[in-house]
């Protein structure tokens, strides 16, 4: 009787199971119209595997913004600390990202070589960093310019370009770097000779022409007493974002069952976060203090 029973049971399962797989595929083909065929028109952005992905975004005509809301010249120390934040918003939202480095206007951001977020889709790579970076932007804007209204929404295009190798992501990295102390020692160069000197943009622009970066130093020491060299870490090198242990200090009340009130306590938790750094990054000393940053299993 069991053995015929069990036999039964099995049997209502098995069409039970077929009437299910029926309905899934009929729901399934009720849920498509015949509009569906325009996906077909999407394109195959997917980034290649095992690459290190490196999304860089730059501010849409930022020449423009800068003297609308009265940067300082040549460098805005709140404008680029508010862009560092933004970076870190980033970063902390997507957590592929390995480090990110920024100057100026612009900031790159360089995720996991195995990273699947977004199934490594080049769009999505794009459009999740720009607008979480222009939308901390925005948001954190008073935090940095108490004084200063934000006149008007600021813009960022953005590219996605994949490196098939460690060196060659270092040689990108180097490459930005170098470019940051390029443009910083002839914006330094140029607005001491418009501040201090007198003279017209067009003049001073005039008077760099086809100089090398010694005659820089030079016009910066001998004209206006200034060593380039001394000049802060921030402007000089730009701003790398790496992930690193940090203790937290916070204050809490506690109150046991027993007491009428609470004691403070001072707590300190361990949170890993994105930290600044000012450093060197087109010779070998970085990447050998931090060699975790390129590890295939990081």
């Amino acid at each position: 009787m069991w053995a015929a029973s069990n036999v039964k049971v099995g049997d209502c399962l098995a069409a039970a199971s077929v009437t299910l797989r029926r309905y899934l595929k009929l729901g399934a083909t009720m849920a498509k119209s015949r509009f569906e065929y325009v996906r077909d028109f999407e394109a195959d952005d997917t980034c290649l595997a095992h690459c290190w992905v490196v999304v860089r975004l730059d501010g849409r005509n930022f020449h423009r913004f800068a003297e609308k809301h009265h940067f300082a010249k040549p460098n805005d120390s709140r404008a680029l600390q508010l862009m560092t934040k933004c970076a870190q918003t980033v970063m902390e939202e997507l957590e592929d990202i390995v480090i990110a480095y920024g100057q100026s206007d612009e900031y790159s951001f360089v995720f996991k070589r195995k990273s699947n977020w977004f199934k490594r889709r080049a769009s999505k790579f794009m459009t999740h960093v720009v607008s979480q970076f222009a939308s901390s932007f925005v948001f954190y804007w008073r935090s940095y310019f108490e004084d200063q209204p934000l006149l008007y929404p600021p813009g960022f295009d953005g590219r996605v370009v994949v490196y098939p190798s460690n060196q060659t992501l270092k040689d990108y990295l180097s490459w930005r770097q170098a470019d940051c102390h390029i443009n910083n020692l002839y914006n330094t160069v140029f607005w001491a000779l418009v501040q201090q000197s007198g003279l017209t943009p067009v003049q001073a622009q005039a008077r760099l022409q086809g100089t090398l970066a010694a005659d820089k130093n030079e016009i910066l020491f001998s004209e206006f007493n200034i060593n380039y060299n001394n000049e802060p870490m921030m402007y000089r090198k730009g701003t790398v974002l790496i992930w690193q242990k940090v203790d937290e200090v916070t204050t809490k009340e506690v109150k046991l069952p027993a007491e009428t009130e609470g004691k403070k306590m001072v707590v300190t938790r361990t949170r890993t976060k994105p930290v600044p750094l000012h450093r060197d990054i087109i010779g070998d000393a970085f990447w050998k203090e931090h060699p975790e940053i390129l590890d295939e299993d990081s």
